[in-house]
């Protein structure tokens, strides 16, 4: 799996665990939720990935969108 997959696949998960946890716990966090999504907003503009950067150091599979 490479960085591009490994970005859309956890950028989802923390999508969908903070909106369960904001039906389960508290709704403070879809704060965590908008955070993410300002993340990949910024990122499809921009090209930098906080994550992708972090992924490309641990030797993670570079792939095409993020280099």
């Amino acid at each position: 799996m490479n960085i591009d997959r490994l970005v859309f696949a956890i950028a989802g998960t923390f999508i969908l665990a903070s909106l369960a946890l904001s039906q389960l716990h508290s709704v403070y966090w879809l704060w965590f939720t908008a955070f993410v999504g300002a993340n990949l907003l910024q990122s499809s503009f921009t090209g930098f990935c906080p994550l992708a950067k972090i992924l490309k150091v641990v030797g993670v599979p570079i792939g095409s969108a993020f280099q």
